[in-house]
């Protein structure tokens, strides 16, 4: 099968198998040849579900020989992070210990995208638990660290870093990440994908690995910002298995209001032209400019001077010490992991003060105020996913910076949004000067506004193509 139809687009994939030019099962097929082929190479794959795989896409063709559609997605292919529990199927959250887990259950999502017609390919890699307590290149893991499909020197990104190189090289159209500080946005930037990060509690979690109960996202990594709003549509909802589920729902396509053009866009100026990588600043400067070319109104605007990774990291360190309290007390299995850094840092959680902890989520109600006071100036706030491309693999990344630098402005955006339990989108909006890696800019919208989000981005690409661009994958001998 041709690489135009494996890097489609999921409306003309779903387009060529409503209309029977191509089957489920052909397409399953080539995907998964795929992900057996390319996925080790890049170590991207936990577990590829070819029998599952190809039992759902027989299913999905019968249905449409009967003319029963369930959903866009039905018969198309997908991955899952593999922190997703899948019935029967490994779900290993990356890590020695948990090797050999086996859930006797799916996975909210899973059970809503079967029900949808997709059709489960492959448990895709991920970092240690989800880089609880931290995470090193240097220290061994399960999958091996996933690779840059752009180039293979380089990291694909967090914790989704095997949904990233997935999607990105086509070993499916489509994946299911997980974010609590950064992970999707971050993968998929890295990778030159579209990541969504949707509002706190409008995707259910149920089924899902906890590292922070009150952070944790689960979202779609996928080519395009309409591809996500597809998978968002699919897997959003109301679940009573999940206690912080809203009870909302998501429709798409939906009309966003305002409309793109109409929108106020807050950014600030000397993120881009100072902040970031010399290397990435033509292409950040390129992306304003297209913003402004829509129509948008675009307004300075400065988050305040609060430390949100410190907050982010109170309450991450404190939430996944409780969650991980028995394996961290359990000795010997404790010990199968071999990371001592990732095995301090879980360690630390239980050390957090109550009053750090309490304070912690006092300032957050404090930051969601703040945030919800600058949304009446604004519709969307606008800064670099990452202000430098992937990191190489042989080196550690940078540290941020200990002495004062520019203006910070909005470069904590990633880590306030996450805080606040706000929509978050990243589009891919060019390359690096040098090493020609992917770039993304990052969306962030009020909460349950994700359609707006989902409505600029696609705007955005509507007039630009680096969400088409593919990397130099190895072709597959037929």
């Amino acid at each position: 099968m041709s690489d135009d139809i494996l890097f489609g687009s999921l409306a003309e994939l779903g387009q060529l198998l409503r209309t029977r030019q191509i089957s489920s099962v052909e397409l399953t097929k080539a995907y998964l040849d795929r992900l057996e082929t390319l996925g080790p190479q890049y170590n991207a794959v936990a577990t590829v579900t070819r029998p599952l795989a190809e039992q759902q896409a027989q299913e999905a063709d019968d249905n449409f020989q009967r003319k029963h559609i369930a959903s866009p997605l039905q018969g198309i292919p997908f991955g899952v992070k593999d922190l997703l529990a899948t019935k029967g199927i490994l779900t290993t959250w990356g890590s020695e210990p948990f090797r050999d887990q086996v859930f006797d259950y799916d996975a909210t999502v899973i059970r809503k995208l079967r029900e949808a017609g997709a059709v489960l390919a492959a448990k895709l890699a991920m970092v240690p638990l989800a880089s609880a307590g931290g995470y090193r290149f240097t220290d061994p893991h399960l999958f091996g660290n996933c690779k840059n499909p752009w180039n293979p020197l380089y990291w694909a990104g967090g914790s989704s870093s095997g949904p990233a190189a997935a999607v990105a090289g086509a070993m499916v159209p489509f994946a299911i990440g997980s974010e609590t500080a950064g992970s999707i946005v971050v993968a998929a930037a890295y990778s030159g994908i579209t990541g969504m990060r949707p509002t706190y509690g409008l995707v259910s979690r149920y089924g899902a690995m906890a590292l922070s109960w009150t952070l944790d996202k689960l979202g779609p990594m996928c080519h395009s910002a309409e591809d996500c709003g597809l998978v968002l549509a699919a897997i959003a909802g109301d679940d009573p298995n999940d206690p912080s589920s809203s009870g909302r729902s998501f429709e798409y396509p939906k009309y966003a209001s305002p409309a793109p053009r109409e929108l106020r866009v807050g950014y600030w100026p000397a993120d881009f032209p100072e902040s970031a990588a010399a290397n990435a600043r033509p292409s950040f400067a390129a992306a304003l400019e297209v913003f402004r070319k829509i129509g948008v109104r675009m307004v300075e605007v400065k988050l305040p001077d609060v430390p949100y990774n410190g907050i982010t990291g109170v309450i991450a360190r404190t939430e996944l010490a409780t969650v991980f309290e028995s394996l961290i007390k359990d000795e010997a299995r404790f010990n199968l992991i071999q990371d001592g850094e990732q095995k301090e840092g879980m360690k630390a959680g239980l050390d957090v003060r109550a009053t750090q902890y309490l304070q912690a989520t006092r300032i957050r109600r404090l930051i969601q105020e703040q945030f919800r006071q600058m949304f009446t100036q604004i519709d969307v706030l606008v800064s670099y996913t990452d202000k430098r491309s992937a990191p190489r693999m042989d080196t550690e990344p940078p540290d941020p910076p200990s002495t004062p630098g520019p203006p910070t402005g909005n470069t904590s955006l990633m880590s306030a949004s996450n805080l606040a339990g706000l929509p978050g989108i990243t589009v891919p909006c060019g390359f690096t000067t040098d090493t020609d890696l992917p770039l993304g800019m990052h969306l962030v919208g009020r909460p349950f506004e994700d359609s707006v989000l989902v409505a600029f981005g696609a705007e955005f690409q509507r007039r630009t193509d680096w969400h088409r661009r593919r990397p130099p994958m190895p072709k597959l001998v037929a």
